[in-house]
């Protein structure tokens, strides 16, 4: 799609209250093992209107461990800093809103749109909590009253299609003051099968005042186009199509706000960002720690290039971070001097997001 304005659905900046501002409403989603320091800080870069922290359990959080700790380190840039926290217990999500405030967050997230049996059924937490609409409220009130930083809400359609309750939990949420709810357009028992149903989300639209985001299966910039007109939804939150394309946010965002579609970087460019991006993990994580973790952000890069199953394949096996580098070196360099077109420019490889 070239550019077209007058299909194209416009964005405004989003007030949260308390002095925060979501100046480009074009999220990247939570997700865990995913959005890390490293990744958030190079969506960042690139122009992410925001980003969120992996989901973090509020029980783990007031025990802050190492693991616990790394996970809630801030990000820099502009854009609100958000964390994310996942629990059923209104006092212990509550104090774990307040040490995140104390860190520095400007906005805390609540998860009950989590689908794994570990969170949600083990837990309690995550989408379970849209079963229990007495407990839902008790936990949004207490953890909304606990801090003077906006809360906001990322949950799903409801638990299955036989309760899709999300219009009502938003608007307990909205009373509970919750200050933007993001809508999966799938309910719990979907998990990321079937199609998002960005339609849903506009009975949400519908039944606050409080800003709505849609989220799911937006892999393009058109997709986020669309999500917008069949919602009525204020901003978009876009997740695994970013997997291997910390630019995307961006580029959704400059194609909502101009109608301008922008091309994928060149190969050259995303070598540059990948060598980047390693090299924080790396030094975020630790070499041994780092190296593990950044496997699979390394194969993502390479999706869809000639010759990537291969290159993947000898990444995971290579135990020396220089050895990475100089193999990511040897994959792009033939493929930058052919002029190669990069794999999602030709055909986006469709994922669930």
């Amino acid at each position: 799609m070239g550019s077209n304005t007058a299909h194209t659905p416009s964005i405004r900046p989003i007030s949260l209250g308390h002095g925060v501002t979501l100046p480009v409403p074009v999220i990247l989603a939570p997700m865990s093992g995913v959005t890390d320091l490293p990744f958030r800080r190079m969506a960042k870069r690139l122009g992410a209107g925001m980003v969120v922290s992996e989901m973090i359990a509020s029980w783990a959080m007031l025990r802050e461990n190492q693991t616990t700790r790394r996970m809630a380190t801030l990000d820099e840039g502009t854009g609100p800093r958000a964390i994310q926290l996942a629990g059923c217990d209104p006092v212990a999500m509550a104090e774990a809103a307040r040490l995140c405030a104390d860190r520095g967050a400007e906005v805390i997230d609540i998860n009950f749109g989590c689908p794994v049996k570990k969170v949600a059924v083990g837990q309690q937490a995550g989408s379970a909590l849209m079963r229990d609409e007495v407990a839902a409220a008790r936990l949004l009130a207490a953890t909304a009253s606990a801090v003077s930083v906006p809360v906001t809400l990322k949950m799903r359609m409801g638990w299955d299609n036989a309760s899709l309750n999300a219009p009502r939990l938003a608007q307990i949420a909205e009373q509970s003051g919750i200050r933007m709810v993001a809508i999966h357009g799938r309910t719990r028992q979907q998990f990321y099968t079937g199609t998002a149903d960005w339609a849903f989300v506009r009975q949400v639209k519908h039944a606050v005042t409080i800003p709505v985001i849609v989220n799911g299966d937006i892999l393009t910039q058109e997709d986020a186009a669309t999500a917008l007109l069949q919602s009525g939804a204020d901003g978009v939150m876009v997740g695994r199509a970013c997997y291997g394309r910390p630019w995307l946010t961006a580029h959704i965002a400059h194609f909502l706000i101009t109608g301008e579609r922008l091309p994928e970087p060149d190969l050259y460019a995303v070598k540059h960002l990948l060598l980047t991006h390693y090299d924080d993990m790396l030094t975020h994580f630790g070499r041994d720690a780092g190296l593990r973790l950044a496997r699979k952000h390394v194969a993502w890069y390479s999706r869809g290039l000639p010759g990537s199953a291969e290159f993947r394949a000898e990444i995971m096996r290579l135990a020396d971070p220089n050895a990475v580098i100089t193999r990511i070196h040897r994959f792009y360099d033939p493929l930058v001097e052919a002029g190669t077109i990069p794999a999602n420019e030709c055909a986006p490889t469709v994922m669930a997001a």
